[in-house]
């Protein structure tokens, strides 16, 4: 941005050569004085003042017809209408727009000045969309985006939490995040007033309640411990009633139904004369081979 351009009395401005501007879709006509409006704006003195010019109109079709009305206001009167609610900012950020463009140091300081006398005086913060309009419509370095994020900035810091709105909103625009953090830092707040939590985890302490944490898995433990002596004893319980099953190789050998029912005591000195064959058949099971081609008495290495 330019310096501000030096001030004049307005009868000074006030030239018999007027220009007309046509604005926004229905060509709305204003008669300006030129020199008035260039003298404020260099975006309209390159218009009307470039060499071999005869230009005396110009038009603004993309701009609407009420931030330009103000804009005329100012331009005659260098006042701007006072904000009576948060509704009313929605001009003054549709002026402050207008106002980059054309190129006005002067506009734009008044506009900011109102913007934040009026949510100082108010006692509230910038809205979402309010941010995300200028942030679409500015570029880095914008006096508005600059103070609207520093706004924010405090807001996150004094208030408890963050409002799931501005949560979402900051996952999904880094740069707005990123400019946040930078505001913080442009602070250069005293390391003495800035918690540390290195030195001072009290905070830490209220998340973890060791008294209570400690006792809850002492509880766990002894839980666990009481569950397997009573797995343990049911075990005991069972193996005295334990019934053998007959392994996979020898139930094929088994007799046929009608005479599977025999008393209690032989169908034991089956299971115990089987389980002696099993024993002698022992050789039968030991692994000849394991994958890999490894041997039976190979077994390998440990690897990272």
């Amino acid at each position: 941005m330019s310096g501000t351009a030096p001030e004049k009395q307005l009868h000074e401005l006030l030239s018999r050569s007027m220009v007309d501007i046509y604005v926004g879709p229905e060509n709305t006509h204003w008669i300006l004085h030129e020199k008035l409006l260039c003298h404020y704006s260099p975006f309209f003195r390159r218009i009307f003042y470039a060499k071999n010019s005869n230009t005396t109109s110009f038009g603004l079709p993309e701009e609407e017809d009420a931030p330009f009305k103000t804009f005329v206001g100012w331009l005659y009167s260098s006042s701007l209408p006072v904000p009576r609610e948060e509704g009313d900012l929605g001009l003054m950020f549709d002026l402050y727009l207008m106002a980059e463009k054309f190129q006005m140091p002067n506009l734009i300081a008044d506009i900011m000045q109102v913007v934040r006398e009026w949510y100082k005086y108010s006692d509230s913060y910038p809205g979402l969309r309010r941010v995300q309009y200028v942030y679409a419509n500015t570029e880095e370095g914008s006096p508005m985006r600059h103070m609207l994020v520093h706004s924010v900035a405090r807001m996150m810091v004094i208030e408890k939490g963050i409002p799931a709105h501005w949560d979402k909103a900051l996952k999904k625009n880094g740069q707005l995040a990123v400019d946040i953090i930078k505001a913080i830092q442009d602070w250069r707040l005293d390391d003495e007033i800035v918690p540390d939590a290195r030195d001072e985890p009290e905070e830490a302490e209220d998340l973890v309640d060791v008294e209570a944490e400690t006792e809850k898995l002492d509880q766990q433990v002894e839980a666990e411990i009481e569950a397997g002596e009573s797995d343990e004893a049911d075990h005991g319980e069972d193996d005295s009633e334990a019934t053998v099953v007959d392994s996979p190789r020898t139930a094929k050998h088994h007799e046929p139904a009608s005479q599977a029912q025999k008393p209690a005591e032989k169908t034991s000195s089956e299971a115990q004369g089987k389980g002696v064959d099993l024993s002698n058949d022992f050789k039968k099971f030991s692994l000849q081979e394991v994958p890999n081609g490894l041997g039976g008495d190979d077994f390998g290495t440990l690897r990272a």
